[in-house]
């Protein structure tokens, strides 16, 4: 009871904390990043006032309207497989409880046309993004979330994913948000738009494979993280729902699955042994977002068997702590700003705004394994460029 105590008193301190140090539990630093990043944008969209209240930076000047989306499907879509844990008697399960009431109260405030914070889906084009960001994390945890909407609010979920199939997507990593808003809609109504459900999935799937597990971004190839930022755990995912409702080319499940294990094994590799990574390529303002698709493998336990799930929970610690650990990564009432490792605007690309950068929640998704998994249980272990460059041994690595 003692120490129960102790860890509820710890969990409740990191909302407030912006760093944890070193020897404290790696599932307490990551719960205490999770309830900082999601509380301005939980608790406001809970009471209505996310839009009085949230600030807007960005290069650009235009985008401030879509940008109160950006940061609730981005969020929702990281913290989704946590929540879907489920309430319970322990400290955590409690603050779950505490979460999951948050995000069902502001969903439903989201999607409600007469409420102050009703988000804008249908206007070209951001929205089709972050519709299908919502939609990935619905889908995520369809008991604690979807399940617990009531009617009226179901149905105008649905009605506002609808609307994203006004805008059109570009020959790019954008056609998979058209096929993880139709996978959703499938699901939650049983219909779908089948063109768009499968368009992007059979592009990357015939034209844009480049090969060793990385996919262009379009056409050509870019040295980025959005092969984990979107394109691996949105082909992940809408195969899954087109495997479990037996659609043609769901098939291409079983390569995409080692493609994305692949991957995995690579974005680990990426991690330095002091915890850092290269700052390469586009919105690398999404901060530790740039670890969706390892983190996505380590829930769905899909690591190649060379990296040890304990491994990638130690990595992962370490960048999130690096990355937070200057309290300029928020403003002065708790809402993160535009950076890599705090205030950084000149990093940013024009596209990128506040609402954007919530997408560092998705790197947080092997939150949803229990504390009982070995991701969570194991004892310390060293990641691949700790060990390498410690000199200690480490199998050599080959492409796919």
């Amino acid at each position: 009871m003692k120490h129960t105590f102790k860890l509820l008193l710890v969990v409740v301190a990191l909302v407030y904390v912006p760093f944890v140090k070193a020897q404290e539990d790696d599932r307490i630093v990551w719960i205490g990043a999770m309830t900082r990043i999601a509380d301005p944008v939980l608790i406001n969209l809970s009471q209505n006032t996310l839009k009085k209240n949230m600030p807007y930076e960005s290069l650009s000047k235009t985008r401030s309207k879509f940008s109160h989306l950006e940061a609730v499907g981005r969020l929702i879509c990281g913290i989704a497989p946590w929540l879907e844990l489920g309430p319970d008697n322990t400290p955590e399960g409690q603050l779950r409880a505490k979460y999951i009431d948050l995000a069902v109260r502001g969903l439903r405030n989201a999607v409600d046309p007469s409420a102050p914070d009703y988000l804008v889906f249908g206007e070209p084009s951001q929205p089709l993004v972050d519709a299908a960001f919502l939609a990935q994390g619905l889908l995520r945890a369809p008991k604690q979330l979807w399940e617990k909407l009531d009617d009226q609010t179901q149905k105008r979920m649905i009605t506002e994913l609808k609307r994203s199939r006004g805008i059109k997507p570009g020959e790019n990593n954008w056609l998979l948000f058209a096929s993880m808003v139709e996978a959703a809609l499938l699901e939650f109504t049983g219909e779908c738009d089948m063109g768009r459900l499968t368009y992007g999935v059979f592009k990357f799937r015939d034209q844009w494979y480049k090969g060793d597990a990385i996919y262009g971004d379009g056409k050509f190839f870019h040295m980025d993280y959005y092969n984990s930022f979107v394109i691996h755990p949105m082909l992940t995912d809408v195969l899954k729902m087109m495997k479990k409702n037996h659609l043609e080319g769901a098939d291409f499940l079983e390569i995409q699955l080692k493609r994305h294990t692949r991957y995995a094994e690579q974005l680990e590799r990426f991690i330095s042994p002091e915890g850092t990574f290269p700052a390469v390529g586009r919105s690398i303002c999404y901060r530790f977002g740039a670890f969706h698709a390892l983190s996505q493998a380590a829930l769905l336990h899909m690591l190649p068997g060379r990296v040890k799930p304990a491994q990638v929970r130690c990595a992962l610690t370490t960048v999130i702590r690096n990355q937070f650990k200057s309290p300029a990564n928020f403003d002065s009432d708790g809402w993160l700003r535009v950076g890599f490792t705090g205030e950084q605007l000149d990093m940013s690309e024009s596209y990128i705004n506040t609402g954007s950068v919530y997408l560092c929640a998705v790197g947080l998704l092997a939150l949803g394994l229990p504390t009982t998994d070995e991701f969570w249980s194991e004892p310390f272990a060293e990641w691949t460029n700790l060990k390498a460059w410690s000199g200690k041994e480490v199998k050599a690595d080959h492409a796919l």
